[in-house]
C-alpha cells in the first residue's frame, strides 16, 4: 500500500507542474510594468498581431531603421512587416496547430534549441491588428532589439531562409537563443516592449498577456 501511495503521490506531483506553471503565468502576465516614460510625444503607430496563440511586432517599413530594412527581402508594395521569433524545428514542421505533434512540442519547450525569426510581410493594414502609439525614441529602441535576433552571417547580413516560408508572403531568418518554456514566442515581443520602455507584463508566455494592455 505504501508504494502505492508513494506512486499516486508521484502522480499527484507530475500532474501540479503544469497547474502552477499556467497559475504563475497569469500572476504575472497580470501584473504590468508601466511605461518609462508617461508622457512621451507620440509620434508612430506600431501594431501587434496574433494568430490566437503566437504574438507578433508589426512596423511599417518607413519605421525600420535603415539596416534592418536593407537586410530583408521586401517585393514591390510591401507596405508592413511583422516580425516574430520561436523554435526552428516547430516553425518548419508545424505549419498548422493540426501539424502539433508531442515530439515537436516537447522539444521546444524542453530542449535547447534553434530559433527563426518569422517575418510576413503586408501590402495593407489589417483590421484585427492592435494600433501602439510609440515615440521616436522607443521605436527605435524597438528597432534594435528586433534587428539584435537576427543571427548575421561574417559579413554582417541576415541569413534567410530559402524557401522555407509558409507562403510567397513570409520568409524565415536565422535568429538569436533558444526557446524554452520560460521564453517563449510571447516572452520575447513582451520583453521586446519592456527594453523598448513601453508598458508590458511582468512575465508572459501568453499573446493575451501583453494584448489586454493595449485593446
Amino acid at each position: 500500500m505504501n508504494a502505492i501511495k508513494k506512486i499516486f503521490k508521484g502522480i499527484a506531483y507530475i500532474l501540479l507542474i503544469p497547474f502552477l506553471y499556467i497559475f504563475i503565468s497569469l500572476i504575472l502576465s497580470w501584473i504590468s510594468v508601466d511605461r518609462i516614460d508617461p508622457s512621451p510625444k507620440v509620434h508612430q503607430p506600431i501594431y501587434l498581431t496574433t494568430n490566437g496563440i503566437h504574438l507578433n511586432i508589426v512596423l511599417h517599413k518607413k519605421h525600420l531603421n535603415s539596416t534592418l530594412r536593407s537586410g530583408l527581402k521586401l517585393d514591390q508594395g510591401d507596405q508592413y512587416l511583422s516580425f516574430g521569433w520561436g523554435d526552428e524545428n516547430f516553425y518548419l514542421n508545424t505549419p498548422q496547430w493540426s501539424d502539433l505533434t508531442l515530439g515537436n512540442a516537447f522539444n521546444a519547450l524542453f530542449l535547447k534549441s534553434k530559433t527563426l525569426m518569422h517575418v510576413t510581410r503586408y501590402q495593407n493594414k489589417q483590421n484585427d491588428w492592435v494600433r501602439v502609439e510609440v515615440s521616436q525614441a522607443e521605436l527605435q529602441k524597438l528597432n534594435d532589439y528586433i534587428l539584435n535576433t537576427f543571427t548575421k552571417d561574417i559579413n554582417n547580413h541576415l541569413i534567410r531562409l530559402k524557401h522555407q516560408g509558409y507562403t510567397s508572403r513570409d520568409d524565415f531568418y536565422k535568429a538569436k537563443g533558444s526557446y524554452s518554456l520560460f521564453k517563449t514566442c510571447n516572452t520575447w515581443v513582451n520583453t521586446g516592449f519592456k527594453k523598448s520602455g513601453l508598458k508590458s507584463c511582468l512575465w508572459t508566455p501568453f499573446d493575451f498577456g501583453l494584448l489586454d494592455k493595449y485593446e
